[in-house]
């Protein structure tokens, strides 16, 4: 019995595996495919071609907006991180009244609608003058993140005062005590915020359409949606080029995970005990 409930979860694991990896390998199996092949459903291209790799840099400035989108996820995610933490810090550690009922209302903030502030934010960017430029994707992380404040405050909480107590006694303030100690016993929901961020300012697109204007400002997503309008002529449109440009932008995606994965499972299986 015991066997068969293990093959039979080994054979769950694996359709649930192919399930979600499968729409990655047919993007991927279409970039290879020209024109005329790329909807043939095949996983394994009959007419095999590495042009639309080569054409796709010469039709779009692709480089030019994976670099954009670097500065900007890089910005972003290290932006949230560091201020996010530091007010669940300040959640975790510091007591004070009215504490419980304050972050009660940091967590409201995450059921208001981003399209309820999307124009009051709009007026305040135009207002400074930054519609067109960068700055505006990555500099509203500076304020911190209602969720990633969660998170990391319950990470906080389930470290124990002991250690914090006894630098303090040692001569050591709250800035040493949360940059030498917290969070490096933080390490895992760090990087999971990190992480989390990085693919949600990477894939974003609401944004870029909303400030940018000029296609040397494009972000990856921006990018594609450029594309999509540019091959979509004629009634007819050059999926391979779309195909291709999404699998360069998906694959950075993929190595972060890979590379963070381990931190990353780590604090997705211990944040929701802490606390």
């Amino acid at each position: 019995m015991r066997r068969a409930a293990k093959i039979l979860t080994w054979v769950a694991l694996s359709a649930f595996t192919v399930a979600f990896v499968y729409p990655f390998i047919w993007l991927l199996s279409a970039s290879f495919k020209p024109r005329g092949e790329v909807f043939d459903n095949r996983i394994i291209p009959e007419t095999f071609t590495l042009e639309n790799y080569i054409r796709v840099w010469h039709e779009a400035p692709l480089g030019l907006w994976m670099a954009n989108t670097l500065l900007v996820t890089v910005l972003a995610a290290v932006a949230v991180t560091i201020t996010s933490a530091m007010v669940a810090w300040g959640f975790a550690y510091f007591r004070f009244p009215g504490r419980n009922a304050l972050f009660g209302v940091v967590l409201a903030t995450m059921m208001l609608p981003g399209a309820v502030t999307m124009i009051p934010v709009f007026l305040i960017w135009n207002s400074l003058g930054m519609v067109g430029t960068l700055t505006p994707l990555w500099a509203q992380n500076l304020f911190g993140s209602a969720f990633y404040i969660f998170l990391l405050r319950q990470f906080f909480m389930g470290l124990p005062r002991e250690p914090f107590e006894a630098a303090k006694i040692d001569g050591a303030n709250n800035w040493k005590i949360f940059l030498r100690i917290a969070l490096p016993l933080c390490k895992p929901a760090v990087v999971v915020t990190l992480l989390f961020e990085f693919q949600a300012a990477w894939t974003d697109l609401m944004r870029p359409l909303i400030y940018l204007r000029d296609s040397s400002t494009f972000t990856v997503p921006r990018g594609l949606k450029a594309l999509l309008d540019q091959f979509g002529f004629g009634g007819e449109w050059h999926w391979e080029i779309v195909m291709t440009a999404s699998v360069i932008t998906t694959i950075p995606m993929i190595i972060l995970f890979f590379l963070g994965q381990k931190h990353f499972v780590r604090g997705i299986a211990t944040t929701g005990s802490k606390g």
